[in-house]
């Protein structure tokens, strides 16, 4: 009984931790980009133009956001619950996902409960499973211009902006709100070292570099080993290793008697009986076989 209680008692602080665990995860999740009025952007999984909304995981776990709820209506936190059972709504680290405010939640998991209104404020709230814990919220100024996007000037973070399209302020469904076509530490370095000399060097140091550490690690290990085998030596003969001064104290073992040790075991542990390839034959003197044999047969032979 004892031992089904703690089993039991674990089994809830495992769960509680795993609860606790994945809300916090969740508190990662970000609203990072709005369309309200889409005319010429993007099209849903059907081919059609509708206000959307873009999710951010920005942890560095897969998130899965199947338990939150988003909303339009602060009095109404639960009002779109993303259902369950879509591997979709498990969002990869760093990576985005697109919500259609177009009213149809019939159409599928991406596809809202509510619509967004044109020339309106638009407040949008993400809640957690317990439908109280706010999440995240953004609220949309009216003026947004159609075919634009209020977002995040960096993804899940950063202040938020209109993008139109112009300049670098893109309007980026489902991608970066920063879109990086270089890398500036890369360009650096490649300026800096043209020939490669200085990457080469700093190669061949971390590889000799790692070299001597194994070694040192190697010799630590030896020393313990020996250590350990003088030890049990000095048990063997009923002393103690510290009570003996270093002259009395055994010598350690070398590597060919620990090679002949070990090739000895070899030979007593893989010992096994060797037979020769002579095959006898002997011929009995009724040959018989199951195969000829008549009470084998499927059917009996009438009796008169």
């Amino acid at each position: 009984m004892k031992k089904i209680c703690i089993t039991v008692l674990v089994a809830v602080v495992a769960l509680i931790a795993a609860s606790d665990a994945s809300a916090q995860g969740r508190r990662g999740l970000r609203l990072n980009e709005v369309m309200v009025t889409n005319d010429s952007s993007v099209t849903d999984d059907y081919g059609r133009r509708s206000a959307w909304v873009e999710l951010f995981n920005s942890t560095f776990a897969p998130l899965e956001i199947s338990s939150v709820f988003i909303t339009d209506d602060p009095s109404n936190p639960k009002k779109y619950p993303v259902p369950l059972g879509d591997v979709n709504t498990r969002i990869p680290k760093r990576q985005h996902v697109v919500f259609w405010a177009d009213g149809q939640p019939s159409k599928g998991t991406f596809h809202m409960n509510f619509t967004l209104r044109e020339g309106q404020d638009n407040w949008i709230g993400v809640y957690d499973a317990d439908g109280k814990t706010l999440i995240d919220e953004v609220t949309v100024p009216a003026s947004l211009a159609p075919n634009t996007t209020y977002a995040r000037s960096e993804d899940g973070t950063g202040e938020w902006e209109v993008r139109d399209g112009s300049g670098a302020r893109h309007v980026t469904p489902s991608s970066a709100n920063v879109i990086r076509d270089t890398n500036s530490k890369v360009e650096m370095f490649a300026e800096r070292d043209e020939n490669g000399f200085g990457m080469t060097v700093m190669a061949m140091c971390i590889v000799f570099s790692a070299l001597l550490l194994l070694s040192v690690c190697f010799y630590v290990i030896s020393k313990i080993g020996e250590h350990y085998s003088k030890g049990n030596k000095a048990k063997s003969h009923g002393a103690k290793l510290q009570e003996l001064t270093r002259e009395e104290r055994p010598d350690s073992d070398s590597g060919e008697a620990i090679a002949a040790i070990a090739l000895a075991l070899h030979e007593h542990l893989d010992a096994h009986d060797r037979e020769n390839t002579v095959l006898t034959i002997n011929k009995v003197r009724k040959a018989y076989s199951p195969w000829n044999s008549k009470i084998y047969n499927m059917r009996q032979a009438p009796r008169h």
